[in-house]
């Protein structure tokens, strides 16, 4: 049986645990590490497909949860699947909803089956399970799906982790046994496992070893960066990756930030996605070499400058501060359109000047200078 995604592991940087390495994908190869830019709801919000991959992006997520309230998995699956659907073409990964459902609090119940929660837009009641999860992400037509699992919150004591380990397990040993009843679907789709195990490192070795044994294509780490101080998640992250197999893909959940991101390279993770970069946007939040902007601030009222003298994006070589803080004012829609591919370029192109320090053997420089510039996170 051959698996729709494989990984070569091309070079690990010598004073650190960084990495080089090519995922190959029925939708094209993506080069490693990478930052995938967030397609909640089968759209990078504010950008058009072709701007996404005109940055230089390789891949994009897409939301399990959100596609599958609306317009439906079925909807999309008529269409051919999401990569037709938003007229997507290279590489797709899908989370399981998981996240989602688990963050409704009050609004979901969690049993041995699986959830049960109520819609965010109707109050409709609905059942996730691991066998939904990848019925519904075959029906999106991801290159990479992910297991259902349980993310706990990080003030959950060790009792409730052990126990919600123990229930990702199981549900993740449904998720194969699901996906891999037809050799047809695994040659087509790749099923990722997720570690978990909270802020107790030794139930994520435990969480890892179940994983592990289970011989998957590629592995996350969930669960981290959901609220615990810096400094607990650079102690998680110390030991995390290390954990997972070494010739597989190491994708880290849910991290945008740059600081994060350099953290997470130097500590061997190969996969990083956040709605960050889009999000902040929308505020009037940019990246930059030099830290962040604020271009609501007065100061830039009459800044003909560009938001980074740094930058060659679309935004940054047509369009002055003075320009985008007007939009912002103002509310127009470009603001938005602007800002998010300002930001988008910015990680993806940082995520290019990693790959470069690595196969030069400078990757500790490369951060040197980038935090030197960049100032405080």
């Amino acid at each position: 049986m051959t698996n729709a995604v494989s990984f070569d592991l091309l070079k690990t940087d010598t004073r650190t645990r960084a990495r080089l390495g090519t995922l190959h994908t029925p939708h094209g190869d993506v080069q490693t590490p990478v930052f995938m830019p967030v397609g909640t709801q089968a759209t990078v919000k504010a950008m058009k497909p072709e701007d996404v991959e005109g940055l230089g992006a390789e891949i994009i997520l897409g939301n399990t949860y959100h596609l599958y309230l609306r317009p439906g998995h079925e909807i999309i699956k008529e269409a051919g699947g999401l990569h037709e659907f938003m007229n997507w073409h290279k590489p797709i990964l899908t989370d399981s909803g998981g996240f989602q459902v688990f963050s409704l609090g009050h609004m979901r119940k969690i049993n041995e089956e699986g959830v049960t929660f109520r819609s965010y837009l109707d109050g409709s009641k609905h059942m996730l399970s691991p066998e939904s999860s990848m019925e519904i992400q075959e029906a999106l037509g991801s290159d990479i799906m992910m297991a259902f699992d349980e993310c706990a919150p990080p003030e959950a004591d060790h009792s409730y982790v052990e126990k919600s380990v123990a229930l990702t397990n199981r549900w993740l040993k449904r998720c194969k046994e699901y996906h891999y009843m037809s050799d047809d679907k695994v040659e087509k789709q790749s099923l990722f496992g997720i570690q978990q195990g909270g802020m107790f490192k030794d139930l994520r070795r435990e969480s890892t070893k179940f994983i592990a044994d289970m011989d998957l294509p590629g592995y996350s780490i969930g669960g981290l960066s959901v609220g615990e101080p810096k400094e607990v998640f650079l102690d998680m992250m110390d030991d995390c990756p290390d954990m997972l197999p070494k010739e597989k893909p190491r994708y880290l959940m849910g991290v945008g930030s740059p600081d994060y991101l350099f953290e997470g390279v130097e500590r061997g993770i190969d996969m990083f996605d956040c709605v960050l970069p889009t999000r902040i946007a929308r505020h009037g939040l940019a990246m930059t070499s030099h830290g962040r902007v604020n271009i609501k601030n007065k100061q830039y009222e009459k800044d003909w400058g560009p938001l980074d003298t740094e930058c060659d994006c679309y935004t940054c070589r047509n369009y002055s501060r003075a320009y985008l803080r007007h939009l912002f004012k103002s509310e127009e829609i470009l603001s938005s359109m602007l800002l998010s591919e300002h930001n988008l370029h910015f990680l993806v192109n940082t995520m290019r000047n990693m790959r470069e320090a690595i196969a030069d053997d400078r990757f500790p420089e490369y951060k040197k200078e980038f935090y030197d510039k960049y100032g405080r996170f």
